[in-house]
């Protein structure tokens, strides 16, 4: 068997950590068991924290920031905002498994708005991932709309929207600002945003158990600044076409996780509807790569 080069052996194991980190995103969430905004500040307020010791030494080295794509970077920021206020809020209502897909249906928005917005050529396969997507979103939200659950799941749709924005604008910052520059001014800005949302909507930032502060803690840790700089380190090694597809994995871990951890179950309809969903994805992936 041949053995990977070095840095793609690291680059593999990185991504594989990182995924398995998002995957335990939506636990967090609901052993936190705090309103959106606030899990959403904590989650990315603690990152900012951690990263900018790294941030102010990176950018000593550099030139100044342009002020434009500064402000570029604070708008995507603003985006992930509403991704976290959705998504966690999503998860509390209808469990992680339900939401956390919904969310990675992204891929799909990312490329409409690139048809909308920078008129990009869209190909049949990806009109047929499309479709597919569609079709199975539209079974699982078919299902919890018989049940209590179904406005979660609605609110995972409406995450994934928003990150596909997040991820538009992004894209649009990254032509001149460093990923780690990026990074820790979005950040920054979704604290901002989500303190101000949690202030407006009058959601109590301090009180909770203490379970509630060291999920906190983890968001912060394991997934926004260990998964998501694991995937940017994978993305630097590993072509685009295996970390991207590979990302799909998150919704599965998350739904294998929350069925032990969280006691969650799943029909044989949720199965087929999300199965449906993932595989719309991937050829959405596959048609834009």
């Amino acid at each position: 068997m041949k053995k990977l080069p070095t840095p793609q052996l690291r680059a593999t194991i990185a991504m594989s950590l990182g995924v398995i980190g998002m995957g335990l995103s939506g636990i967090f969430v609901s052993w936190a068991n705090a309103p959106g905004a606030v899990t959403g500040f904590y989650r990315m307020a603690i990152a900012v924290l951690l990263l900018f010791p790294l941030f102010w030494r990176h950018r000593r080295r550099q030139a100044n920031i342009p002020w434009r794509e500064t402000a570029v970077a604070l708008a995507a920021g603003l985006l992930f905002a509403g991704d976290m206020i959705f998504w966690n809020t999503g998860v509390l209502i209808s469990g992680a498994t339900n939401p956390t897909l919904m969310g990675n249906t992204a891929p799909l928005w990312v490329g409409l708005g690139a048809l909308l917005f920078f008129r990009e050529k869209l190909s049949r396969a990806f009109w047929l991932g499309l479709i597919l997507a569609i079709v199975g979103a539209a079974v699982i939200l078919g299902l919890d709309a018989l049940s209590d659950v179904g406005l979660g799941t609605f609110y995972g749709l409406l995450a994934g929207i928003f990150y596909a924005g997040y991820y538009l604008v992004t894209q649009r910052s990254r032509t001149k600002l460093d990923a780690l520059t990026t990074f820790w001014l979005s950040a920054a800005s979704s604290a901002f945003f989500l303190l101000l949302a949690a202030l407006l909507l009058r959601q109590p930032l301090t009180g909770y158990p203490t379970v509630t502060y060291w999920n906190f803690l983890a968001l912060a840790i394991i997934v926004q600044v260990g998964g998501q700089l694991a995937i940017n380190f994978a993305l630097g090694y590993l072509p685009a076409t295996i970390v991207s597809p590979t990302m799909l994995a998150q919704p599965i871990l998350t739904a294998l996780f929350a069925i032990p951890l969280l006691g969650e179950t799943l029909s044989l309809w949720q199965i087929a509807g999300g199965l449906t969903v993932l595989i719309g994805v991937y050829i959405v992936h596959r048609s834009r790569t």
